[in-house]
């Protein structure tokens, strides 16, 4: 997408609520049609963001794993 806004949030090292602090702190400040980048090394990040995107009606594009850290891209579809 030509106009995409994309944020990286790094929240490798932190342990719930963090990741999902961090996230809804860069979703207040996104509008519709960014995506949102998160890094995270706890793997509670993947259910938390999964519950997170249903309660604000986003969506999850893609996660992914290595040895280093959880990537979840979301995509913001609404405010």
């Amino acid at each position: 997408m030509a106009n995409e806004n994309r944020k990286i949030v790094d929240s490798r090292g932190t342990a719930c609520p963090g990741p999902i602090t961090d996230l809804s702190l860069a979703y207040r400040k996104s509008k519709v049609g960014d995506v949102i980048e998160l890094w995270a090394t706890d793997p509670g990040v993947k259910s938390d963001t999964k519950a997170w995107a249903e309660k604000t009606g986003n969506k999850i594009e893609s996660v992914t794993e290595d040895k280093e850290k959880i990537v979840i891209v979301i995509r913001i579809v609404r405010r």
